[in-house]
């Protein structure tokens, strides 16, 4: 539900939670089913979550926590840990959501933040929000 509210709704990432768990208790199999069609059968919510197909598996990605991506390594931004509203909420301010392709140009030894490239952009981003934010990396 979440992807169809962020998708085609156009409701942020950081509300579609509270508004997914309502609609999680609809029972319809047919609206579900047909919904799912609607959106290419997603295999991740929009916070990054795996969605079980309709056999009850899920798909698994490899992915480590942004605070531990090696320098000048892009890397794609696949799930959030924490999803609090404080902190999706911090994440929209600083332009990461699901799909961001980031790069750690450096990591300041006195707290460990991270500065990253982010499309033409360059940002800071403290060690502590970079351990909530994994990405999807193959060593």
């Amino acid at each position: 539900m979440g992807v169809f509210f962020i998708t085609k709704i156009k409701i942020s990432w950081d509300e579609v939670h509270s508004l997914a768990e309502e609609l999680e208790h609809v029972s319809s199999k047919k609206l579900i089913d047909k919904l799912d069609a609607f959106l290419g059968f997603p295999s991740f919510d929009p916070h990054g979550d795996p969605i079980p197909d309709t056999k009850g598996k899920i798909k698994h990605t490899s992915k480590i926590p942004l605070s531990d991506l090696p320098l000048h390594t892009p890397a794609t931004v696949c799930q959030v840990a924490n999803q609090s509203m404080e902190l999706l909420t911090l994440l929209q301010h600083k332009k990461i959501t699901i799909g961001t392709l980031v790069e750690v140009k450096k990591q300041f030894g006195f707290d460990g933040s991270l500065e990253l490239k982010i499309k033409r952009s360059v940002i800071t981003i403290s060690h502590q929000l970079a351990k909530q934010v994994y990405v999807a990396y193959e060593p």
